[in-house]
């Protein structure tokens, strides 16, 4: 008797548990299309986050969304629209908690009430002070199940832009680096030349399509006149807007970057006692100059002032991608997030230029300060991503 109590007993157990990870094998399915939704506004929602939202009945989806270009309308207001009357009794997975407050749209909180939604699913809290776990309290309120932490690690990873800003008053910073097999990165004399295959300079320009801005050294500017746009094939309206690091204004008036200033923005970041007369004639050519402290105990811009001049303009995701001096100088002082270097197959030679102004690239590979997230074969080169510790 005894014994087949303890059998149905572990089996009722068995069948629990079962029926718990099919729920969140459910969940996580359901949760990784909203993160792959969201990913679809990286890099034009600023300074607002890229949610994606996924709206689910019967394991059927029927609505779904993503925030809007500049920012609006919100991933669940899109989801909702989609859905309509369907929408009652629904379950909605986002991948950040709704908002709960006023700003320039109502909170999402409230139209997920008035729609009906029986239960939501978020993937991580808002650190937002406006928001911070009031927007899922609200819904608990008015009757709606809420679940929080599906996918939290890859939601926050998204999110790491929106969630810098709210809580360093810095954007997350990917820095970039194409280097060959002896670790360089131009030739001689800091001559140009082609490191990375095609599927390699592909994703590159996907990850500035991504971006919210895309950040240079003046250095760069003056040797390879850079346009920094995304080239995929019709992309180029995604592209981010470029940030030079220009203290004293000196970037070319016949620079690809000033002459298509009227299509994508141009920031010059310069030092506050850079010429009056030169900020104005880049401002008449439509380039925007910020002005910035310098760096108190080293020649150049102050960084963290850089930093967060960008987070108040609203810049989210910024991707540094060089050169060496601006590259050494975001390893030096901890300030690159996630780190995504490229090498390649074939060498430079020992005249080459470093990747790394005054460092060895071992600055990164074998730093305790960041850690290798993943590596992979991309055609003919190697892509390694290290995230800071």
């Amino acid at each position: 008797m005894i014994f087949r109590i303890l059998e149905e007993q572990i089996g009722q157990k068995f069948a629990a548990e079962k029926a718990a990870k099919a729920g969140h094998s459910v969940d996580r399915r359901f949760m990784q299309l909203a993160l792959a939704l969201g990913r679809r506004g990286q890099g034009r929602t600023a300074s607002n986050p890229a949610v994606g939202a996924v709206l689910v009945k019967d394991g059927v989806i029927i609505g779904r969304g993503w925030t809007q270009d500049g920012g609006r309308p919100h991933a669940e207001v899109e989801a909702l629209r989609r859905a309509g009357e369907a929408a009652r009794g629904g379950t909605l997975y986002v991948t950040l908690e709704p908002c709960s407050h006023h700003g320039r749209s109502p909170p999402c909180a409230d139209a997920i009430i008035a729609a009906g939604v029986a239960r939501v699913v978020s993937a991580i809290e808002d650190p937002n002070p406006l928001v911070g776990g009031q927007g899922h309290a609200r819904l608990r309120a008015a009757g709606i199940a809420v679940d929080i932490g599906v996918c939290a690690e890859e939601a926050t990873r998204d999110h790491a832009g929106h969630l810098y800003r709210i809580t360093a008053q810095r954007p997350h910073v990917t820095l970039k680096l194409a280097v060959s097999a002896d670790g360089k990165i131009a030739a001689a004399g800091h001559q140009p030349v082609a490191i990375t295959g095609e599927a390699a300079n592909a994703r590159t320009h996907l990850l500035r399509a991504r971006s919210d801005a895309v950040l240079v050294g003046i250095g760069t500017v003056l040797a390879d006149d850079p346009a920094l746009t995304c080239r995929l094939p019709g992309m180029a309206a995604q592209s981010p807007i470029r940030v030079v690091l220009d203290r004293s204004l000196r970037v070319p008036a016949a620079s690809k970057l000033v002459h298509s200033a009227r299509i994508t923005p141009l920031w010059l970041m310069a030092s506050e006692i850079a010429e009056a007369a030169t900020a104005a004639r880049l401002g008449a050519a439509s380039a925007e100059v910020v002005h910035v402290a310098d760096c108190a105990d080293t020649p150049g811009l102050d960084l963290p002032a850089v930093l967060r001049a960008l987070s108040d303009k609203g810049v989210t995701r910024l991707l540094v991608e060089g050169g060496a001096r601006v590259a050494a100088a975001f390893v030096t002082q901890r300030l690159a997030d996630e780190i995504r270097l490229w090498r390649s197959d074939n060498p430079i030679g020992a005249d080459g230029v470093d990747a790394l102004d005054g460092l060895p690239l071992s600055a990164i590979t074998e730093s305790p300060h960041w850690r290798v997230r993943s590596t992979e074969r991309v055609g003919a080169d190697t892509l390694t991503i290290y995230e800071s510790n």
